[in-house]
């Protein structure tokens, strides 16, 4: 008697953690792909009044490239004292 009732104690914690990790499992699932999730189809004009770029020209920023990076001081490196011959 005593043997089968350890048992059955000791395999409940199993089947409560089994639950709840199923349950999980399938919030996320309902949460990730639920039809709220959905992206929504926009014009071309409605996204591109809506875009960053856009937000940045009405407030008068202009696009520039950046200036080339200096080389750095110092002599420049030398060939390696065993190339590698193959």
């Amino acid at each position: 008697m005593t043997e089968s009732h350890a048992k059955q104690v000791g395999a409940r914690p199993v089947w409560i953690a089994l639950a709840i990790a199923i349950l999980g499992v399938l919030a996320m699932l309902i949460v990730d792909h639920g039809p709220w999730s959905r992206a929504h189809v926009q014009t071309a004009q409605l996204a591109s009044h809506q875009t960053t770029g856009e937000a940045a020209r009405s407030a008068g920023a202009a696009v520039e490239p950046t200036a080339p990076e200096p080389k750095p001081p110092g002599p420049k490196p030398v060939q390696p004292a065993n190339p590698d011959t193959r």
